[in-house]
């Protein structure tokens, strides 16, 4: 089973025979063995690549449930034996990383003090199998089916602008106000120019116009607090300055629609180190509950319910 699965996701029976450790011939034998037992052909096999057939493909997702299942019951076991130690190297986005992960750091190190962290923080793709990271936290679902997701939380975006620029042009009392408006937009997110919102009569799509996108959200968070324009955040972003009063919600009775997954990616059967398990365990005790709503619900408003009113 897990022949099958490695052979399809890195691609071939070479590179997954040298990860599994055994020759090219004997994975493909294992392979052919199973479409014999299953008396079903898994696999379209070319010189170039494998790819599974639609019988392949149905095979393939209840595979990989079951591979995580035991993976997951392997590894409880040995962290019962092993004390987390050695380098850990992690790639974690820019927002995430400033204003949560990096913050919450000195509590992993309390209980793990033998563990080595290597942290690159940048939102830039990542090769994983490549670089040799351990994990990677990113926003939004997985594009990478090489290696395996563990979802730590869903994220909410938040339309939020200073005091000063709605002193000035004054607050949108509905979505369709935000096109009079100068918004500001990050680089590098998926149909960032379209925000969606939940109101009374459903889910509203508005195209949004601006002056400013910028790479980077701390960069477009100071641009928002100087007054110039309104932006869409994530929630653990603006959760502070929201807090604060520098910033202020915009447009609080509409939710914003589609919450982004935040993802731990590792690639598959690193989590048998104990090390990787310690953190990716960390990640999801420290972050499952989204320790920022409380900060950021506006006034009046509890933190679990924050919908349109109907």
């Amino acid at each position: 089973m897990e022949a099958f699965v490695r052979s399809i996701e890195l691609g071939g029976f070479s590179a997954a025979a040298r990860e599994l450790k055994l020759t090219p011939s004997a994975l493909s034998k294992l392979v052919s063995r199973l479409e014999g037992a299953l008396k079903v052909r898994l696999l379209n096999r070319t010189t170039r690549k494998l790819t599974p057939t639609a019988e392949g493909e149905l095979f393939l997702a209840r595979c990989r449930r079951i591979l995580a299942e035991m993976e997951d019951a392997e590894s409880e076991v040995g962290r019962s034996r092993e004390r987390p130690r050695g380098k850990l190297r992690m790639n974690v986005g820019v927002g995430f990383a400033t204003h949560q992960f990096v913050p919450a750091l000195p509590r992993f190190f309390e209980r793990y003090p033998e563990v080595q962290l290597e942290l690159a923080v940048e939102d830039r793709v990542v090769d994983m199998q490549k670089e040799n990271i351990d994990i990677t936290v990113r926003a939004g679902p997985p594009a990478d089916l090489s290696v395996v997701a563990r979802k730590i939380c869903e994220v909410e975006r938040v339309v939020c602008a200073s005091p000063a620029y709605l002193a000035r042009h004054g607050a949108p009392r509905s979505p369709d106000e935000l096109l009079r408006h100068n918004c500001i937009f990050v680089a590098g997110t998926f149909a960032r120019n379209q925000w969606a919102f939940e109101t009374p009569a459903g889910r509203r799509v508005i195209e949004i116009g601006g002056a400013v996108t910028v790479n980077n959200a701390d960069c477009v968070l100071q641009l928002v607090r100087m007054g110039f324009g309104i932006v869409r955040l994530n929630e653990f972003i603006v959760a502070d300055d929201l807090r604060r009063g520098t910033l202020v919600r915009v447009l609080p009775e509409f939710h914003c629609a589609e919450p982004v997954p935040m993802h731990a990616l590792y690639p598959h059967m690193r989590h048998r180190l104990p090390r990787v398990a310690a953190m990716l365990d960390f990640l999801v005790e420290s972050f499952a509950h989204a320790p920022w709503r409380a900060k950021s619900a506006p006034a009046g408003v509890s933190p679990r319910r924050r919908s349109a009113p109907r």
